[in-house]
């Protein structure tokens, strides 16, 4: 009986296993994100972190080393933020208040950059490297953009602005206080932008006279 010809051999593929370990590399990313996000720095465990992304701990040192440098990862696109900041207070001096409140309240709001956020807030309570990047956000990386020094007095009113935005922010999002739960974000940009026009305009005020000389 004739044999029956057998079907062609399959090229053997290995997409998969790259395929699993951006995987693996991504989910580590959102657990600690989702941990760093409740519990801050120190209260979120690797442990935590790897059961949320089902997998064995070991697996985070070997993707990222130790915790602080999973937590620098997790925090990569901070950038982002000020990226959206930088877009929104862009173009015309009338209305930046508006345009600067609005992109900010929608940070907290966004299902990527929230998690960021609220990473960066809890764990400047317990260690100093939170308060670094919370920092780094609301000046270092704003100031080059804005040609102005970081100790300077624009940088000053803009640390101001950014420290009562921040608290209405954490009022809303981290501790649920009901009047701010209750406003709309519409309600939110209609109050706080004057603030913030105010500290624009005297921001680039100051920037003029620099630059003429006066």
């Amino acid at each position: 009986m004739p044999s029956q010809p057998r079907p062609p051999a399959q090229p053997v593929s290995h997409r998969g296993r790259r395929a699993g370990h951006s995987g693996t590399r991504e989910a580590l990313l959102d657990a600690a994100r989702d941990q760093f996000a409740d519990h801050g720095y120190d209260g979120a465990s690797l442990r935590a972190i790897a059961s949320q992304a089902q997998v064995d701990p070991g697996l985070i040192r070997h993707f990222f080393g130790s915790k602080q440098d999973l937590f620098n990862a997790a925090m990569e696109d901070r950038a982002l933020i000020t990226d959206r900041l930088m877009a929104a207070i862009a173009g015309p001096q009338d209305g930046i208040g508006a345009r600067a409140v609005d992109a900010y309240l929608r940070l907290w709001e966004d299902e990527d950059t929230s998690p960021i956020l609220m990473s960066m807030v809890r764990s400047a309570m317990t260690t100093d490297h939170g308060a670094d990047l919370i920092n780094e956000v609301i000046v270092a990386r704003l100031a080059p953009h804005t040609e102005i020094g970081i100790d300077s007095e624009p940088a000053r009113q803009i640390t101001l602005a950014g420290a009562h935005l921040l608290g209405v922010a954490v009022s809303r999002s981290i501790l649920k206080a009901p009047p701010l739960v209750e406003m709309s974000h519409e309600e939110l940009v209609e109050a706080l932008a004057p603030m913030v026009q105010e500290t624009a305009d005297r921001v680039i005020e100051a920037l003029s006279g620099r630059d003429s000389g006066v």
